[in-house]
């Protein structure tokens, strides 16, 4: 047993039937300390390394319809804008950026998906094309990326296509909260997955996993122990913050979540709640947008006093429907590594 267990308080609830129920977990770590598993420790050596990354958004809502800035043709069906999505040109994009990870969606709230699944479509009741592309746009990243030694890592989330009742219904019911069978069932998709890609995915940056939709521990090692089938070294984090800063709240956190509307936080150390410390915000007036809010003299200042310590910071940037990643955007980064190469070997 890693030696800061004990000091992991869980407020536990019994309910009316004496199943014991997990809540929010109160972590008492101390500052710059790791409380990772045994098991775990240095998987997020290669994440700390890499320093920062890109995350993009590539969603039914943001480039198949619509009129958003990212739906750079008219609206199609999903499994035709998957079809067109070009992973040579996008892997070409954030190599000449000089980031060495990726963060990609592979859905948010929709039914839509990014790859197929024999398990979503036998719970689900949909056919191939109808929810989860017919191309495996996951592999094809995986081929295009790999050219450049850039890792990827994949979104997750823990609400699952909670807008669509279909395949709510086929999980288990949505009525705002998740359940037991909510959970498993929507691990047992994400597990294939894992299964499927192995160590060619990195790790899970895993959105809704809230403790007021009723997650709690149980719900969240369920989600854990699929997330990591096929790759017992991929890192995982759960979406369940504050908001205000980056923090762990899970006990199956190998990283923070760290989303906030703003760069700015700077970690004393490596370690946060005794996890990874990383940070995740948005280039552009909002995510998934236009407009440029940093130049590349202080994104390249902050990344710098981020990585000084060890920390993490991933960058949300406004992706095409076709691939290509927003011209200013690419620019920005591109000035912004050049300047942060030149801080790390005046360090030297």
């Amino acid at each position: 047993m890693n030696k800061y267990a004990y000091m992991l308080i869980l407020l536990v609830v019994v309910t009316a039937n004496s199943n014991a129920q997990y809540q929010r977990v109160n972590l008492d770590i101390p500052k710059g300390e790791c409380r990772i598993p045994l098991e775990r420790q240095g998987n997020t050596d290669w994440f700390s390394e890499a320093g920062w990354g890109v995350f993009v958004h590539f969603l039914y809502d943001c480039q198949c319809v619509g009129t958003r800035i990212s739906n750079t043709e008219q609206s199609t069906s999903w499994n035709e804008c998957v079809n067109n999505f070009d992973t040579e040109q996008f892997a070409t994009d954030i190599a000449s950026t000089g980031a060495r990870y990726v963060i990609f969606t592979m859905m948010q709230r929709t039914r839509y998906l990014i790859a197929p699944n024999d398990t979503y479509n036998k719970l689900t009741g949909y056919k191939p094309g109808e929810a989860c592309s017919e191309r495996d746009l996951v592999l094809d990243l995986i081929e295009s990326l790999e050219k450049y030694d850039i890792t990827l890592m994949l979104y997750w989330t823990g609400d699952g296509p909670r807008q669509d009742k279909q395949a709510s219904d086929g999980l288990g019911g949505w009525n705002g909260k998740v359940t037991d069978e909510y959970v498993q069932n929507w691990a047992d998709v994400v597990k294939e997955y894992g299964e499927r890609y192995k160590d060619k995915v990195a790790g899970w940056w895993v959105d809704g996993c809230y403790d007021h939709l009723d997650y709690n521990q149980k719900r969240w090692t369920i989600l854990a122990k699929a997330l990591r089938a096929g790759n017992p070294k991929r890192i995982i984090a759960l979406n369940n913050p504050t908001m205000q800063h980056a923090n762990s709240s899970t006990l199956e956190d190998d990283f923070t979540t760290g989303e906030n509307n703003e760069f700015g936080e700077i970690p004393e150390s490596r370690w946060v709640d005794g996890v990874q410390w990383h940070t995740l915000s948005y280039l552009g007036k909002q995510w998934c947008d236009a407009g440029l809010r940093y130049d590349r003299d202080w994104l390249a200042d902050y990344v710098f006093k981020c990585n000084s310590v060890g920390g993490v910071v991933s960058i949300d940037v406004l992706l095409f429907s076709d691939g290509s990643i927003e011209r200013s955007h690419l620019v920005a980064l591109q000035g912004m590594n050049r300047r942060l190469i030149v801080m790390k070997n005046e360090e030297k």
